[in-house]
């Protein structure tokens, strides 16, 4: 892939630090990465190690202390529409309908109701929500709710997709079921998404390349590429490899 493919994004030599009155906190340290069009790159390291501040900068919404991100060539300084958010918790509207919040992007960019509506239905339809458009938040599970997030995140047009943790407050069986949808729906799409785990066997059965993060102040570890065919099984021999290997060289308590 590194070969042929264009690069979408770069992060050259980010760090991030917070600083108080009493003491400066290092969250990243001197993280560089390409991430190739069409992607599905892992970002998997412990809890509390930094990966969210990362994934906010990727989005513009954290500034690096030093460093830049760069889309397709362009330096990214900001909050963009090139760049879409799905979050661990489900950050969509309550008093909204499902394709309310679905056309949420479109509407403020001014696309007309028409046009923006059969764009939200097309996403719907794509995450498996027909027939819940005119459904409120209250009356959807907690997969129908992130499903609700991956369309209005697709309906934006982004032309990178983050994904912080989207499944982590999900029942295992509901998890398994999601990370088989939205690679059905990267598969359809071909959009470059960026997703972030704390998860080992998540990350070998989703990721195209693995970049393994130690613990706080976020650094590079290693990047793994799993030559695995896709679907991918989690009881596989290989696959039980790849995951055995990873887990010997991570700072996660497993």
């Amino acid at each position: 892939m590194e070969s042929r493919a264009k690069i979408k994004l770069s992060l050259k030599n980010i760090s991030k630090s917070f600083y108080s009155r009493k003491e400066t906190f290092e969250a990243i340290n001197n993280v560089s990465i390409d991430v190739y069009d069409n992607e599905f790159l892992v970002l998997l390291g412990p809890g509390q190690c930094g990966k969210t501040v990362l994934l906010n900068i990727i989005a513009g919404l954290e500034t690096p202390t030093q460093g830049e991100v760069k889309v397709e060539g362009q330096k990214n300084d900001g909050a963009s529409s090139d760049v879409g958010l799905v979050f661990q918790k489900t950050a969509i509207f309550p008093w909204k309908t499902v394709i309310e919040n679905v056309e949420f992007g479109p509407l403020a960019k001014g696309v007309p109701k028409s046009e923006r509506r059969d764009k939200a239905r097309y996403f719907i339809e794509l995450v498996g929500l027909k027939g819940f458009e005119n459904a409120y938040p209250h009356q959807l599970s907690g997969g129908m709710k992130q499903r609700v997030g991956i369309a209005r995140a697709y309906c934006n047009d982004p032309e990178v997709l983050l994904m912080d943790e989207p499944f982590g407050a999900l029942d295992a069986q509901t998890r398994y079921q999601m990370e088989d949808e939205v690679l059905r729906i990267w598969e359809k799409e071909k959009r470059t998404v960026i997703f972030v785990t704390n998860n080992i066997e998540e990350a070998v059965y989703l990721g195209d390349r693995i970049v393994l993060l130690s613990s706080c102040p976020a650094k590079v570890k290693e990047i793994y590429t799993p030559d695995l065919p896709r679907p991918r099984d989690y009881v596989d021999a290989l696959f039980l490899e790849l995951r055995e290997k990873i887990s010997n060289n991570t700072d996660l308590a497993l």
